[in-house]
């Protein structure tokens, strides 16, 4: 029995599905599927068990703890973690790009076009994601069903958003370029308000460091005197 045959015995057609689409949202640096992570994870899992068991005393006791701890914690690490890492490098991408596409627009050319002219313009994961959808449209599929396809791909609810209303403007015959300003005041609106979450920590994050730090030189520097002369 191969390890795929293994893991499917081990975990259901919808777990393999789940970890299939999260792989997906980790973009192109992942060379493997879902049936190759599980099996990692599962047999890494295993020799912390059998590691913690051989090296403790009590390991009967602790090597199930640190094995359920390990096996969450891969998770986080390798898919949890990244993908929101990539959400949040699409995210500031994503006015620029779209600020093109919509000059683009405005030169009278259709979708697809601007599309073919930003992703030549701009140089950044979003423009390569978009690539993917052209090419897929040049290997038969429709732009619509290239842009749901390319949502599942992209781990930024706020660009899974534009390119509903994108799709949308498109089936319903609306004006994409009204569409379009609408979705960039929005982003534009939406890293406003982050940077001013960000400006919003910078005190608690001085408190911090002024407890950690500041704090204690200053008492070292009032008491530093007192204290040589008692151990003197």
């Amino acid at each position: 029995m191969n390890h795929r045959n293994l893991t499917r015995k081990i975990y259901s057609e919808k777990d393999i599905a789940k970890v299939d689409s999260q792989l997906l949202l980790l973009g192109d640096e992942v060379k493997y599927d879902a049936v190759t992570y599980m099996n990692i994870r599962l047999l890494t899992s295993i020799l912390v068990f059998c590691l913690i068991l051989y090296i403790m005393k009590s390991g009967y006791l602790f090597a199930p703890l640190f094995t359920i701890l390990y096996y969450y914690l891969f998770g986080y690490v390798t898919l949890t973690r990244p993908i929101k890492a990539r959400t949040r490098k699409l995210d500031k991408e994503a006015l620029y790009f779209f600020e093109i596409l919509t000059l683009t627009l405005e030169s009278g050319r259709n979708l697809e076009n601007a599309l073919e002219i930003t992703v030549f313009n701009v140089d950044s994961e979003i423009s390569s994601e978009f690539k993917k959808t052209l090419f897929e449209i040049k290997f038969g599929k429709s732009l619509m069903e290239a842009l749901e396809h390319m949502k599942k791909r992209i781990p930024s609810e706020t660009i899974n958003n534009i390119i509903l209303n994108i799709t949308q403007t498109s089936v319903f015959g609306n004006s994409i370029i009204d569409t379009m300003y609408h979705q960039i005041d929005f982003l534009r609106d939406k890293q406003i308000l982050a940077i001013k979450g960000e400006m919003a920590k910078i005190p608690n994050k001085i408190s911090i460091i002024s407890v950690l730090f500041i704090v204690p030189l200053i008492l070292l520097l009032i008491l530093g005197p007192f204290v040589i002369q008692i151990l003197v």
